[in-house]
């Protein structure tokens, strides 16, 4: 890694909340160990299948991870930006990847090897109780959404979804106003667990009120605190 970039690193892995809780100097020897890589627009950081030997933090750029049906399709499960955490379960077995993630915009990550990690935590467990509790915590905040969603409308969860991926642009640091969100109206529906018709007529229907603007490949969301509105 470059000269002086381990500080970056150990600054970047605090700001991931399954890393947070660690003591500065457990995070430095993470980021120690820690790899950088980038990746083109399209290009894929692993594949569905793969070997999980390696977890990721997007240090800069967007990435997201699909799945591939046998007739073709393909679904958005997540979008990640700045500090987003991916294929973590790398941290403790060496099971295959269960979706493929890719590059949405030229991307930057720094990537950590599993049997590091697992050398790691052998050396001081107290790190692996931590990473756990905070697995725990994301899985059940996971859960708490799914949950939500099956009680929500259309309306409500493409709003949920377009909140989320505005918040996930004003950490990386995108003003609060006029926020540019990089997904398509196929990749909004499939977060919402919506048809793609569904979340265009609602799309639609923001776009009339001037909540949002819409052109080709591009969404603008011109006032983010106007989506609570059809949050219920």
């Amino acid at each position: 890694m470059e000269a002086g970039s381990t500080t970056d690193v150990v600054e970047l892995l605090g700001r991931v909340p399954v890393f947070s809780a660690l003591e500065p100097h457990d995070l430095e020897r993470i980021a120690q160990m820690a790899v950088p890589r980038s990746f083109q627009p399209g290009e894929a950081v692993f594949r569905e299948g793969d070997s999980s030997d390696t977890c990721y933090v997007v240090r800069e750029g967007h990435a997201r991870a699909v799945r591939s049906h046998g007739d073709g399709r393909t679904i958005t499960l997540a979008t990640f930006g700045p500090g987003d955490f991916f294929g973590e379960l790398a941290m403790f077995e060496d099971e295959r990847r269960s979706a493929t993630v890719e590059a949405i915009e030229p991307t930057s990550v720094i990537g950590v090897l599993g049997p590091d990690m697992r050398r790691l935590m052998d050396e001081r467990p107290q790190i692996a109780a931590r990473l756990a509790i905070a697995l725990g915590r994301r899985l059940r905040e996971t859960n708490e959404r799914l949950s939500r969603q099956s009680f929500q409308t259309v309306q409500s969860r493409v709003a949920v979804v377009l909140s989320e991926l505005v918040a996930q642009e004003i950490a990386a640091g995108s003003e609060g106003a006029n926020v540019l969100v990089r997904a398509t109206q196929a990749d909004l529906a499939q977060l919402a667990g919506s048809s793609r018709e569904s979340a265009s007529r609602f799309l639609a229907v923001l776009e009339r009120a001037g909540v949002i603007s819409q052109g080709r490949g591009r969404l603008v969301v011109h006032d983010p605190k106007a989506l609570q509105q059809y949050v219920f």
